[in-house]
């Protein structure tokens, strides 16, 4: 049986901006109940609420899928992206493909060049952590004696990179250049890993000036 939840969310696919009126119709119980789920979703990233001003009186809130809420449905996105990255390298030579997604990270990490100034290196892996977030991994990191391993509990590339391993060029890209510091795979979830590994060396630096 599907969940209020589910039926929430399945309901704002196909009526985005809905209100809660509009939600707890739809779904069949009543507004309070539905509140109640709203608050649990928007605290879960998966839908948002704005304000909308609807004549006289207070504005009504009007909810929508985030990002995160959208993903929660069933897509073919992960079909279109393998059969792209077949294509690519059907036209193009593969040290070509890697350059490509190697650009990809390189582009991103120039949109945070500013951030980046004057930040210590804890500072740094924190805005990778950030960052590699915000693209889907989940990111720990520890300091080992005077290195720095960098962990990739999650990560959403890892269907696509069994056929395409050339796409774990952009993290392990955007780590490096986030962190000013070159970035060493020492474990791989398609090498059968519980997860990804990066170690970084600070002492490198001037080694790599």
């Amino acid at each position: 049986m599907t969940s209020t939840r589910d039926r929430i969310l399945k309901t704002l696919l196909k009526h985005p901006r809905s209100t809660i009126n509009d939600l707890a119709e739809a779904v069949g119980i009543n507004p309070i109940s539905v509140r109640h789920h709203l608050s649990n979703l928007q605290a879960s990233g998966l839908i948002s609420a704005e304000e909308e001003r609807h004549g006289v009186g207070r504005p009504r809130l009007i909810y929508s899928l985030t990002d995160a809420g959208a993903e929660q449905f069933p897509t073919r996105y992960l079909r279109l992206t393998s059969r792209l990255l077949n294509q690519l390298k059907e036209t193009m030579p593969t040290p070509l493909i890697g350059e490509l997604f190697s650009q990809i990270a390189v582009s991103l990490a120039e949109e945070y060049a500013d951030q980046m100034q004057g930040l210590s290196m804890e500072e740094r892996l924190e805005l990778v952590k950030d960052l590699l977030a915000e693209e889907g991994f989940t990111i720990e990191w520890e300091k080992s004696g005077e290195q720095y391993h960098i962990h990739e509990i999650s990560c959403p590339y890892y269907k696509i990179g069994q056929n395409h391993p050339e796409i774990c060029t952009v993290d392990q890209t955007l780590i490096s250049k986030i962190l000013a510091l070159p970035a060493e795979k020492i474990q791989c979830i398609l090498s059968g890993d519980a997860h990804c590994t990066y170690v970084v060396e600070p002492n490198l630096t001037e080694q790599t000036k």
